[in-house]
Order: C-alpha cells, then sequence, then structure tokens
C-alpha cells in the first residue's frame, strides 16, 4: 500500500472526509472527498422523471431508493480500494433539482405529487407574480407553482404547512431542520442581496392576495429557512442515518451544511462565485449562471436571478432540454450497433458521433433539428415535438446529421443567452462547463464555444460535477474560520492547485453556427405546426 493510500484509509477511519449527495435529473450522485477536496470514491443511481396526468414528476420513494443505492454504490468502492466501511464523517451536504413544487401539511404528508423544474404549466401565475413583484418570476419557480395551485383552485393549498425544494426536502427528513441555502432560497422566491434572506417587500405583496383565495397561513409559515454558506443546519439524526444507510455503520450526530440546488453547486464545482465568473451546466438540461457585480434593474423575461451561496447576484439563462433527443439518436445508433454484433461500449459509441460531427460543415449542411422533448418558455412552446428536417438539397450525412443535434441541444440556450449578452452588454471573465455534454473530451466545449463565441474551459473536477461542490460546501461548514469568505476559500484553499482545458472559439465554427441558428429561427413555425398537429396516441 503507497503512502497515499494509507493516508486515505486514515481520513476514512477518523471521519476527515466529507460526503456530498446530489439528486440530479438523470442520476443521483455521491462523492466523497478529503481535507484537501481530493475525490476519494464515488458511486451513482440511474433515475427519470415521468409525466403523469400531464405533470412531470419524480416520486419520493424512488428518490429515497436512489439515494440509498448511490450511497450503498458508494460504499462498495470504498471497500474494494480501502477494505473500508464508511461510518463517519466530518460533514455531509446535500444538493438537489432546483425549483419545483413540494408540499406538505402540518401531519408531514405529502399534498400533491412532486412538480419538477421541467413543467411549464404555470405561464399565468409567472406573468401575474412578475407584474405584481416588478421581478421575473419564471414559471419553474416554485413560487409561480404556488400561486398557480391557488388560481386553479386546487384544494390542497388551505392545507400547506410546508413548502420546500427537493434538496430541501432530503435535508429535512435527515436533520428534521426545515432550511434551504441561500442559493436554492433564490428559486423558491426572491432573495434580497443585502439581508441574504427572501424579500421582505415581495413577502408581504404575496402574503395581501391570500385573503381573496380563503387562505389563513402566511407565506413565511410555510417557507424553509435560507442559510448563507456554512451556516449551522441541524445534524444526522439516528433516523436519517437509517434513511440514507439502512446497514445502520453510518454514525448519526454528523454536521450537515445547508442544502443547495444543483444550478449553485454547479457555481461552486466551477469556482464561478466572484464577479465576472460565470459556468455553463450542460446535461439533461442546459444552463449559464453568471455572477453580476450588481442586480439588473430591467426586468427580462428569460433571465432568472438566484444567489450564490453567499448571497451576491447570479443571472440564469436555462432552457429545459438539452442531451435528452441526443442521447436518444445515439440509442438509435446503439441498436444498430448490436443488431451488426459490434463490440463498442457507450463510451466509445459517444465518442465516434460526437467526434464526428465535427467534421461536418460548420452549418451543419443545411439541416435543422429540434430536441424539445418538453416545452421550452425562451420560444414559447407549451409542449414538445423533437424534430429533425432537412431539405432535399442539404448535405445529408452522418457527420452533418450529429453536427445538427449538437447545435440544436444548444440553440434554445443561445436565444435566450442573446437578451444577457446583447442587449444588457454582461461582461464574462471566465466561463468553465460541467455535465454529460462534456463527458467526450474537446467535443462540447468547441461547440459550446462556438455558442457563445468565447473561451469555454472544463475543470479536472467538472466530471464529479454539483456531487462534489455540495462536498465542498460541506467541507467550507468545518474549515469557514480558516478564511475570510467563500469566495477566498475556493480560490484559496480548494481551487489553489486547479487546473482546467480551455477551448477558443473556432471562427468558422462561429459563423457556421449563426447560420444554423437562422435557419433554426425561421423554422419555429415548423414547431409550432408539430405540436398543434401531432398528438399523443
Amino acid at each position: 500500500m503507497t503512502d497515499e493510500e494509507q493516508a486515505i484509509r486514515n481520513a476514512i477511519t477518523d471521519g476527515k472526509t466529507f460526503l456530498g449527495i446530489e439528486l440530479g435529473s438523470t442520476r443521483i450522485k455521491s462523492v466523497l472527498i478529503d481535507e484537501n477536496h481530493a475525490t476519494i470514491a464515488s458511486g451513482g443511481y440511474s433515475w427519470e422523471n415521468r409525466l403523469e396526468n400531464g405533470i412531470w414528476t419524480y416520486d419520493l420513494e424512488d428518490a429515497w431508493t436512489g439515494l440509498r443505492a448511490s450511497y450503498q454504490d458508494l460504499n462498495r468502492s470504498i471497500r474494494a480500494r480501502y477494505d473500508l466501511e464508511l461510518e463517519k464523517v466530518s460533514a455531509i451536504g446535500i444538493s438537489g433539482m432546483m425549483v419545483g413544487y413540494l408540499v406538505f401539511d402540518r401531519d408531514d404528508r405529502q399534498l400533491v405529487p412532486f412538480r419538477t423544474w421541467r413543467n411549464t404549466i404555470t405561464e399565468e401565475a409567472s406573468h401575474r407574480l412578475t407584474d405584481l413583484f416588478k421581478f421575473n418570476i419564471p414559471q419553474r419557480w416554485s413560487i409561480a407553482h404556488l400561486y398557480q395551485a391557488m388560481l386553479n383552485g386546487e384544494s390542497h393549498v388551505k392545507d400547506i404547512a410546508f413548502l420546500t425544494t427537493l434538496a430541501g426536502y432530503i435535508h429535512w427528513q435527515l436533520t428534521g431542520k426545515k432550511v434551504v441555502a441561500l442559493g436554492d432560497a433564490s428559486g423558491i422566491l426572491p432573495i434580497n442581496q443585502q439581508t441574504c434572506d427572501y424579500d421582505a417587500r415581495m413577502v408581504e405583496l404575496f402574503n395581501e392576495l391570500l385573503p381573496d383565495f380563503g387562505i389563513s397561513w402566511k407565506l413565511r409559515d410555510i417557507l424553509p429557512q435560507a442559510c448563507v454558506a456554512g451556516a449551522d443546519a441541524g445534524v444526522l439524526t439516528e433516523a436519517g442515518a437509517q434513511l440514507l444507510d439502512s446497514s445502520g455503520k453510518l454514525q448519526p450526530g454528523i454536521p450537515l451544511c445547508p442544502p443547495e440546488g444543483d444550478g449553485i453547486t454547479g457555481m461552486v464545482a466551477t469556482n464561478s462565485v466572484a464577479p465576472g465568473t460565470g459556468n455553463i451546466s450542460a446535461g439533461t438540461s442546459i444552463f449559464t449562471l453568471i455572477i453580476l457585480e450588481k442586480m439588473i434593474e430591467n426586468v427580462h423575461p428569460d433571465i432568472e436571478f438566484l444567489a450564490t451561496p453567499e448571497g451576491r447576484p447570479a443571472a440564469m439563462v436555462h432552457a429545459s432540454t438539452c442531451t435528452s433527443d441526443l442521447d436518444a439518436w445515439v440509442g438509435l445508433f446503439r441498436e444498430f450497433k448490436d443488431l451488426l454484433g459490434a463490440d463498442v461500449d457507450d463510451s466509445r459509441l459517444y465518442e465516434l458521433l460526437y467526434n464526428t460531427g465535427l467534421e461536418g460543415d460548420a452549418d451543419a449542411g443545411g439541416m435543422l433539428a429540434y430536441n424539445y422533448l418538453a416545452g421550452e418558455h425562451l420560444t414559447r412552446f407549451e409542449e414538445g415535438r423533437p424534430l429533425f428536417a432537412r431539405h432535399p438539397n442539404s448535405r445529408f450525412t452522418l457527420a452533418n446529421f450529429m453536427r445538427s443535434h449538437l447545435y440544436a441541444a444548444l440553440a434554445t440556450f443561445r436565444i435566450g443567452l442573446d437578451y444577457l449578452l446583447t442587449q444588457e452588454g454582461v461582461k464574462i471573465t471566465r466561463v468553465l462547463g460541467h455535465g454529460g455534454f462534456f463527458k467526450t473530451e474537446g467535443v462540447g466545449q468547441r461547440i459550446i464555444a462556438a455558442v457563445m463565441n468565447a473561451p469555454v474551459s472544463v475543470m479536472e473536477t467538472a466530471g464529479e460535477g454539483g456531487a462534489w461542490g455540495i462536498a465542498v460546501l460541506a467541507a467550507y461548514l468545518r474549515q469557514r474560520n480558516e478564511v475570510e469568505s467563500f469566495e477566498d476559500f475556493l480560490s484559496e484553499r480548494v481551487f489553489a492547485d486547479f487546473s482546467g482545458k480551455t477551448v477558443t472559439p473556432d471562427p468558422a465554427d462561429v459563423r457556421g453556427f449563426q447560420t444554423f441558428m437562422e435557419r433554426y429561427r425561421a423554422g419555429l413555425p415548423i414547431m409550432r405546426a408539430a405540436v398543434d398537429n401531432l398528438k399523443p396516441n
């Protein structure tokens, strides 16, 4: 055994490690890091949302099944390499898909199925609250879901005793504490950057609406407490330890950091919490978060304003679908590969197809694709219909086909980004990427660099994503007294020796993507016709 392996064994035995668990849209991932914030082991579990009665949802029992399976997978990795069982850690952090709608009554019973970020069913509430608050309230946000339920006359609303996020729910069950971190809180209701709390003016404006609906509770009565990074957020209870580790080996009493949203842990994983920095998360969905010097005063319907773990304003552009349709096409090629009996694993298949896309014409040969598995607020579609179209004169090659779908994965995102970069003139000094779109080395970076016309970097930690980011926030809980701020903690302690790979935009790719986007915008009526006329079975 090497000295390094022995040091890791000692850290695991002594509990000098930090555990991060993130419930993402397709994967629940667990990551264990050491005191130097290096990854020791990881585990995962795949899960999927489903469309039930017109609502995109996950069953919370599936969340617990996946959470335990992910943790067990992490433990298997530790046993296999270090012949140890994980019994204690210095701190734990929980992250999850941001926003959505999870509500419970006074007996802690779930009132309606979890309404996820993917739903675009709150348009009326979104518009009314934006007008009321003079602040953009996207359809995905929890307050929009709550108000829409009120407008719909849903009977459960009067019985709500607690509204929270997915991360907030898991944390509550593990600790008994009804809290969320500032970033996650900012997707429930806007945060005041000066007070690092829910905006008091907006809380009162919302409360003034309640009597007309016969509601007796006040908004703050049902919201989780908003917590700044490093705040005391409770400890793992005996019941919580059993929920996480059914073997009973994990000890209770472990501190937990405030539960944070996946968009914010992405900031952490890419060291993008200081003004002028930005990060891109590209996977099932795609979003960019750019940290601002100060809040933008204008209200844009397609720009969300969230908060960093310390409360700085961050501008977000989000598109609901990124790689899902692309993955489906790769799945079709997988079936063809299996039909041929070819011995090619999934990683190699993605690598071959993605790199083939780079060999295509810069404008994708005149082809057109839309990846809309669900509605997209940026282009005002309430439902999705994935489409591929071409002109008879299009250059129909595999390379152009793949490039068209790589472009399509990012095209709607670019439409939203135009508001921020063009109208507000926001400058970005550093962009870092993470998520599944970057797994095939160099391809995702090159495409996104063309989309943003800016250099894009991927750091070594990007593969671990938000699970690593929330583990770092857990470490900050125990190490915060050693630095002045969380920004300093990241730059001086976590990323001091970390390096990344940077891809600068190819001018030909930039021009080619611009041509593709002209075709994409012009073809949106095709999407409208498909939504209106292609009905589900």
